[in-house]
């Protein structure tokens, strides 16, 4: 009888045998799938994050949008004295006189650039210094300037806490060269 035993006990480790390659299969195949399953979800959350489909993200996508600026008529604002300086021209001196007006609908803009008046002139008779006569003397030149002047008085704005985007226009209603 004893003899019986180890046949015995042979023929249950190879029938337990397949059963646990069974198993060892069927866990392989689970934790394969689940990590599938976990994978496409994150990819499917990582793409809709990103699509702009996510409230969150379509609100971080589009910028802050500043107030709309006031209707009504525009307001004009002249910043007299006019601006009178020097530059150099080909080893001659040369003056520019300029008359500048400042457009906006805004009265709030209005009192700010009042307010801030000596900046935005300071900052204007720098620019205006800095000049080539050459430049100046064509209609591009002067064109190219204005814009210069705008987003020069637009920074002054910004810093002083205004909307600088409210500053609709520069504009030269004198310009004198000799």
């Amino acid at each position: 009888m004893a003899a019986q035993i180890p046949v015995l006990e042979a023929a249950d480790k190879t029938a337990a045998a397949p059963q646990a390659k069974g198993r060892g299969k069927l866990l392989l195949i689970i934790v394969i799938l689940t990590a599938i399953v976990l994978l496409g979800a994150g990819v499917g959350a990582a793409w809709w994050l990103t699509s702009g489909k996510h409230p969150a993200a379509a609100a971080a996508k589009e910028p802050q949008a500043a107030p709309p600026p006031p209707a009504g008529p525009p307001l004009f604002l002249a910043l007299d004295p006019p601006f009178v300086v020097n530059f150099d021209a080909e080893q001659a001196v040369r003056f520019l006189q300029i008359a500048v007006q400042l457009e906006t609908r805004d009265p709030a803009t209005v009192e700010l650039l009042k307010t801030n008046d000596p900046v935005v002139r300071n900052d204007l008779l720098l620019l205006f210094a800095n000049q080539k006569y050459t430049q100046l003397s064509t209609r591009e030149g002067k064109e190219a300037l204005r814009t210069q002047a705008l987003e020069g008085v637009r920074k002054v704005l910004g810093q002083a806490g205004g909307h600088p985007e409210r500053l609709e226009a520069v504009y030269f209603t004198s310009f004198v060269m000799q």
